[in-house]
């Protein structure tokens, strides 16, 4: 197949998972094309069957803010006409959805009618998607895509609650590839950070307020009163200032370290004990099982798809958003027993290969075909 992958270029859970998908599909031999407006992030390497179509915006004076739904849209008419592609993959909603539909009209005067499958991550539902001035367009755009996929059946049932969805919503949850996340031997890193043989508790995110990062803090003290410990927190965002002063205020900041974003994200997990993950809203938690297939328990919040991934009391713990002492007495049960903490680690690696890259896509590429065959019927 040639497919036409649409998403935002960035470190965040849509995009990362768009990528991975992206290379896995030109590796098994599919022809992938990546239309977005800079070189996601992920994009590390091309191969044969590898392709990017960097979507420019002109800035005219006329406008305040750039036009970029439209110059995507004529960007996607664009590729899908000269490349001759099969289907179209749009992640995240708004505004790649609309933008694609705008694209598949356009294509139909031509006499091309492009299948769209459009995946719905989680805040293009459940935060920007509620908001009034999107609703409507979030609705009608996920009605008009061919083929709709949810990474968790959290997030399904909540895009069916808040939205009048007509389309059959297909759940495919994310993946991860077991070959670069996995346990490393970085002994002389984990020397460094904790030359005590202290426990290392981490967590990774782009430190908005739904993640809850000043509970990370907070769950850190109450552990280390208990379990010698170290924190690294990975990645950065608008409440990274608020978890430093908070370390400093409780006494705790000369134990953690502010790592800012890091592309080998693997690496650090491979010398951590711990993944803390106390966020208000979780459509899937990708952090979560990147660190479970490192042999990472995890401590996390009960929100969204998190208790379709962490399994009570076998792969971490869940608790309820914002119970900062249920989670450190959590954590501090794991961390405190050496064998306990072998066999959660164990565990977390086990469910993790539940969501091998393996298993995960030809359950996309089963779907595509699906949508495919059926645009073609109706066509």
């Amino acid at each position: 197949m040639k497919i036409g992958i649409v998403c935002y270029p960035t470190f965040g859970g849509s995009g990362v998972v768009a990528t991975e998908l992206g290379k896995a599909l030109a590796a098994s031999g599919h022809q992938v094309h990546f239309i977005t407006y800079s070189q996601p992030a992920r994009l590390d390497f091309f191969s044969e069957n590898l392709y990017y179509h960097e979507v420019t915006i002109s800035k005219y004076p006329l406008f305040d803010f750039p036009p970029y739904e439209l110059a995507l849209a004529s960007k996607l008419v664009d590729v899908v006409r000269f490349e001759k592609l099969d289907l179209l993959h749009v992640h995240y909603a708004i505004p790649h959805a609309s933008a694609a539909f705008m694209a598949k009209q356009i294509l139909a005067t031509y006499g091309i009618h492009i299948p769209v499958v459009t995946t719905l991550h989680g805040t293009d539902i459940t935060l920007v998607g509620k908001d009034a001035s999107y609703s409507p367009v979030v609705t009608f755009s996920i009605n008009q895509s061919d083929g709709v996929t949810a990474v968790s059946h959290n997030l399904k049932e909540e895009t069916l609650s808040y939205f009048d969805v007509t389309r059959e919503i297909r759940v495919i949850p994310n993946f991860i590839d077991l070959d670069r996340f996995s346990l490393k031997p970085r002994q002389h890193f984990k020397q460094a950070i904790a030359p005590g043989d202290e426990r290392i508790l981490v967590h990774t995110s782009n430190f908005r307020k739904v993640k809850r990062t000043t509970d990370v803090i907070r769950i850190f003290k109450k552990v280390q009163e208990k379990v010698p410990s170290k924190l690294l927190m990975v990645g950065d965002g608008p409440e990274r200032t608020a978890a430093e002063q908070l370390s400093r205020e409780l006494g705790v900041a000369n134990d953690i370290r502010f790592l800012g974003k890091q592309d080998a994200i693997e690496e650090i997990l491979s010398v951590s004990d711990l993944f803390i993950i106390p966020s208000g809203s979780e459509s899937f938690g990708l952090a979560a099982l990147e660190a479970m297939a490192c042999k990472v328990p995890v401590i996390s919040s009960n929100t969204g798809g998190l208790p379709e991934l962490n399994v009570n009391g076998v792969t971490g713990f869940l608790s309820d958003v914002g119970d900062v002492d249920s989670m450190a007495n959590n954590a501090i049960h794991i961390l405190e027993d050496n064998t306990r903490l072998e066999q959660f680690k164990e565990a977390a690696l086990e469910r993790a290969k539940d969501f091998k890259l393996a298993n995960i896509m030809p359950l996309y590429e089963q779907y595509y075909q699906e949508v495919i065959d059926s645009v073609q019927q109706n066509a």
